[in-house]
């Protein structure tokens, strides 16, 4: 099934969201990586089962990426989309640069989060453990770092270019735009303040981390879950990209943290 796709602008024009909402249920926002959205991937398609899941895709050049001062800024930004969209609260889901713009906007509104889930969020910085620069490796030292298994479907989907000249072209403008417009939120490092405000996240947090995570190394799996009082952090057998490679493990995880209680009904 394709997902519908929407243009939101909020600030009186001055940026706007390109989104994809796809299912029925309890609303579940999906922040992606730093390398966007390409296609509906099967662990989305699995999620809007049970759930709407809107998935905006990061403003870039042209969009209004410009006007935003920081990532502070980027989270104020995605709290009006979300009133724009008649969301009031939601399950955040958000993978790697998604997974910081996730956080951000739990700590910075607390009530508009159900339940929170990251997977190998960026935001952190550890000497010890220095994350790699995803902004400058080039496509071909990249995928190594992302796919545990470079040549599964997952990776082949992700790399697979449309046909025509104008239209690879096209994708590859905008994979640039979209790149360049997240190095403004964590260039050089990717740590820009999150540590002081992640104690004032209150939803309840799994923090999903793949084993083989060659990008972002589990030790910040460990000090996201020191600092966000109310985090899980499980670890998988996986890499970075995990999520879409093993639909089959993540989609289960995050749905088994989601599922609401059952309601405490007495009869008298």
């Amino acid at each position: 099934m394709t997902p519908r796709a929407e243009l939101i602008q909020i600030r009186e024009g001055s940026v706007t969201f390109e989104i994809k909402v796809d299912g029925a249920g309890p609303p579940l926002v999906f922040f992606h990586s730093f390398d966007g959205l390409p296609g509906w991937p099967e662990f989305l398609v699995r999620l809007a089962r049970r759930h709407t899941v809107f998935a905006p895709l990061h403003p870039a050049s042209g969009q209004g990426v410009e006007s935003l001062d920081d990532v502070v800024d980027l989270a104020l930004a995605y709290d009006e989309l979300l009133d724009a969209l008649g969301v009031g609260s939601a399950h955040l889901v958000g993978h790697f640069f998604g997974g910081m713009a996730a956080a951000e906007l739990a700590a910075l509104f607390p009530a508009r989060v159900r339940k929170l889930v990251l997977v190998s969020p960026m935001g952190l910085w550890l000497d010890s453990a220095p994350s790699a620069d995803a902004l400058i490796l080039p496509p071909d030292e990249m995928a190594p770092l992302l796919w545990q298994h470079p040549g599964s479907p997952a990776a082949r989907a992700w790399a697979e270019e449309p046909g025509g000249e104008e239209a690879r072209l096209a994708v590859q403008i905008a994979a640039t735009q979209r790149l360049a417009a997240v190095g403004r939120f964590i260039w050089p490092i990717p740590d820009k303040g999150l540590r002081k405000r992640l104690h004032r996240i209150s939803a309840p947090t799994l923090l999903l981390w793949g084993d083989a995570d060659r990008l972002n190394p589990v030790a910040y799996g460990e000090e996201f879950a020191r600092r966000i009082k109310t985090a899980e952090l499980r670890v998988v057998e996986g890499g970075q990209m995990w999520i879409y490679e093993r639909p089959d493990l993540s989609v289960p995880a995050i749905l088994e943290f989601l599922r609401e209680p059952p309601l405490d009904v007495r009869i008298e």
